[in-house]
């Protein structure tokens, strides 16, 4: 981004902001560009457990002071690196470390409370830092994830909403425009080293979920973020420079149909997992290419999965820029329609028509391209070999969700959810154990949601509700015997948790507390029953 743009971009999100509050600094430089050679230097001799605390260290002097003073006590006798960087860097606490469960309520009393133990005020200015400052209070995941992330607060938000919070759903929307308006597009959270990339683009549902809570307001809220929202469909939508058939997330296939696909900017190690990327690239046939495709792997919210894997099983192997997966296109469906609907409001038919007709170019292209008869279920594509993917996963299910699927369809994908997904404790996300986190065992809060809504809206309501039972269940009985609410659960083994992948399973958590809520309510109004003991097992 040039810096006229920065300016415009900037000086926007502050005329849109409120005016009686000064703005936070746009920023862009990330703590490896902050610290070169000492942040290289602390992530490798693993000073922390966990290579995302030093990325999240704020300094207690400017980085070119930070730096001056490491390069004159470095070779000093008896220089300790841990010493150093505790003397001149705050360490973060976890979000919710100083949380105590109390264990004589009850899981919906226990969310209630957690609201405020995981909501945070608006930021002040943190020059130096790698927090990118919000205007408006927001809501974290807990644990390990101590900002904002973009996916998981629209789950956060169906709870939000149940809680009647109706004002916090509506300025974490704000704080997403206000990224927007400032760089383009919503970073994967808000931490600038996160500022290669996006995560699943769910803010049009987080739009239309506040529409929902103000129906008489719909108007007014459609046109107030649809620049947000248009700009966010030209991050995803940037063409290719001429003679190319890929320009980032675009990809167009060879009957000039136009997909999408993840994709970061990046070509070095994640600053949050440093030692964990670099260990990975030594394995990979691919070297240090494979830092894009875990960077890319990251932007999918699917970190890590073998859906994206070569050899369907080996995180070194990643080759998700080959492959256009089926729900980020439907969520860019439904990008198109919300854009088209706020067209309308402002009585622009001709552009509302525009986007009518690309939504509906882009469900016949899903239609065509991820539906697998053979199956009987929705698969993701790989462009470069020209056929779907081996490995069935729940992305499929977002077709479901956002009424792609025809009836013929929705009754055997039906079929394939119980026979291949179906366990005690919920839905696994692939039906492969892998030793990665978005694989079986694990079951995840954010899938069981679009699932059971997906059935849901083709009246699938006996599997629906069993589904709901039983992901309720899991999360409720791992409560009462730990006090927690966790960011993923062992489905398969309910007498277990969770676990898998690069870090140990969080506890908070937004959005487990918000498809819980929701579950458990819908449940009390009958919407969904207590299932009818499906026996798939």
């Amino acid at each position: 981004m040039n810096g006229k743009l920065l300016l415009i971009t900037g000086a926007m999100a502050s005329l849109m902001a409120c005016k009686h509050r000064e703005q936070p600094l746009v920023k862009e430089r990330s703590p490896r560009q902050e610290f070169p050679g000492l942040f290289e230097e602390v992530q490798t001799a693993r000073i922390f457990p966990d290579s995302k605390t030093f990325a999240d260290c704020a300094p207690k002097a400017s980085p070119a002071s930070v730096l001056q003073s490491y390069a004159k006590e470095r070779t000093a006798a008896g220089f300790d690196l841990s010493t150093f960087v505790h003397h001149h860097f705050y360490v973060p606490a976890a979000a919710t470390s100083a949380y105590v469960t109390d264990t004589a309520q009850d899981v919906i009393a226990h969310i209630e409370s957690l609201w405020n133990v995981l909501k945070r005020l608006p930021d002040t200015a943190n020059t130096w830092g790698s927090l990118i400052p919000l205007p408006d209070p927001y809501v974290v995941p807990g644990g390990r994830f101590r900002e904002v992330y973009y996916w998981d607060s629209y789950f956060t938000m169906l709870g939000l909403k149940e809680s009647g919070k109706i004002d916090l759903m509506e300025n974490m929307i704000k704080n997403f425009a206000y990224l927007i308006r400032t760089y383009g597009f919503i970073p994967n959270g808000n931490r600038t080293y996160y500022l290669t990339r996006s995560q699943p683009p769910y803010f049009a549902l987080m739009v239309q979920l506040l529409v929902s809570a103000k129906e008489d307001h719909k108007q007014e809220i459609l046109t107030t973020y649809l620049d947000a929202l248009e700009k966010e469909y030209q991050f995803w939508m940037k063409k290719p420079t001429e003679g190319q058939h890929a320009a980032e997330h675009l990809i167009t296939l060879k009957d000039s149909t136009k997909l999408n696909r993840y994709w970061d900017r990046g070509t070095w190690p994640r600053e949050e997992s440093w030692r964990e990327d670099i260990v990975t690239a030594k394995k990979s046939p691919l070297q240090d290419a494979v830092y894009r495709e875990l960077r890319t792997g990251a932007e999918s919210g699917w970190d890590y999965s073998c859906r994206w894997f070569e050899d369907g099983k080996s995180l070194e192997t990643i080759h998700i820029t080959d492959i256009i997966p089926v729900d980020l296109n439907c969520l860019l469906y439904n990008l198109e329609l919300t854009i088209a609907d706020a067209y309308n409001m402002k009585g622009n038919t001709l552009k509302a028509q525009q986007y009518k007709a690309a939504a509906s170019i882009r469900k016949d292209a899903i239609l065509r391209y991820c539906w697998d008869p053979k199956t009987g279920f929705f698969r993701d594509y790989d462009f470069k070999k020209e056929k779907r993917t081996a490995v069935l996963n729940l992305g499929g299910m977002y077709p479901f969700f956002f009424g792609i699927a025809r009836a013929g369809q929705a009754d055997s994908m039906t079929l394939v959810l119980q026979k291949e997904f179906l366990y005690p404790g919920g839905l696994v996300s692939t039906p492969f154990e892998t030793g990665e986190q978005w694989d079986a065992p694990n079951g995840w809060a954010p899938l069981q949601w679009m699932a059971i809504n997906g059935l849901l809206n083709y009246d699938k309501n006996y599997l629906a509700s069993e589904i709901a039972a039983r992901w309720s269940r899991q999360n409720i009985r791992v409560f009462k015997q730990t006090g927690k609410l966790l960011e993923k659960y062992n489905v398969k083994d309910t007498s277990l948790t969770g676990g898998g992948g690069e870090y140990p399973n969080q506890d908070g958590f937004g959005w487990t507390n918000g498809v819980l809520l929701k579950i458990l309510h819908m449940q009390q109004q009958g919407l969904l029953n207590n299932g009818k003991n499906i026996d798939t097992l």
